[in-house]
């Protein structure tokens, strides 16, 4: 990796293996040979989910035996045990797995360290598209497309251009209206896995995201550490910050990713309303 900084210990140990991992999800794409099944949640999972999740798991154990992990595939500890960790490794082994199943290259490897229930180091990499964005707090965010590493920044408020709403490929244009002020011009991005839509607003691509539906804190937990670095944040319908390993669920609730601060957001986006529909 090409770049004019030096690495974390650790942030290098989530990179290593993100893409570690993400070979081994290549593996399974290329050749279009998987299985793939529904979960209790409707969600689905892969065989190539699976094994890189183990892969994940593997390495982490061995590299920093003291971290415990939550992962999307593995069960998570009681609340009673996993509150007493000072910090742990967050894991979504294939976010985007729907995108994978299709085809559409737009799924990602999330890693995120968490200390004292906020994401400190986050970690995604899309190995199909051959691009990792990594960030550590208080060291800002970075795009690496194997050749070399730039620090990436949100995007400025621009009142002459439209605001550029990050979306699914598969989402219904109608149900963003609820939640968005008509009074604004707005232009919309279709993207992939959660995560990637995040990084998108961190590099000035999107400047806001809007997801209404179940995501778990392994969705969000990497990439909001890259979108804070970068200069953005995560919070909730009623612009609340997110939390985590705080609640018996690990499931969040729906969230705002929003780029830079100057943009009049409480206007842009109707949270009250969204509070009552949701």
């Amino acid at each position: 990796m090409t770049q004019q900084h030096s690495l974390s210990p650790l942030l290098k140990i989530a990179i290593d293996t993100a893409k570690l991992a993400g070979e081994e999800v290549m593996s399974f794409y290329r050749k279009r040979n998987f299985t793939a099944e529904m979960k209790a949640d409707d969600s689905p999972v892969t065989s190539a989910d699976l094994a890189a999740n183990a892969t994940i798991m593997a390495e982490l154990k061995r590299l920093t035996p003291d971290i415990p992990i939550i992962s999307e595939e593995v069960g998570a500890l009681p609340l009673a045990e996993r509150s007493q960790w000072q910090r742990y490794w967050l894991l979504d082994p294939i976010d985007g797995t729907g995108e994978f199943i299709i085809g559409s290259g737009d799924f990602a490897v999330n890693i995120a360290l968490v200390e004292n229930g906020w994401p400190v180091i986050g970690v995604i990499h899309a190995p199909d598209h051959h691009l990792t964005y990594y960030a550590e707090q208080g060291f800002g965010a970075f795009k690496d497309n194997g050749q070399s590493s730039k620090q990436i920044h949100v995007a400025h408020y621009d009142q002459s251009r439209p605001v550029k709403v990050a979306i699914s490929r598969r989402q219904e244009l109608g149900l963003m209206g609820q939640y968005l002020n008509t009074n604004f011009n707005f232009e919309y991005i279709a993207l992939g896995s959660c995560s990637l839509k995040n990084c998108l607003i961190a590099e000035g691509g999107a400047d806001c995201y809007l997801r209404i539906g179940p995501t778990g804190e392994w969705d969000t937990g990497a990439s909001q550490c890259i979108l804070e670095q970068a200069g953005g944040t995560i919070i909730d319908s009623e612009f609340q910050p997110l939390s985590y390993n705080e609640r018996h669920s690990l499931m969040n609730p729906d969230f705002l990713s929003l780029g830079a601060g100057e943009f009049p957001w409480q206007e842009i986006i109707k949270p009250h309303r969204a509070e009552r529909e949701l």
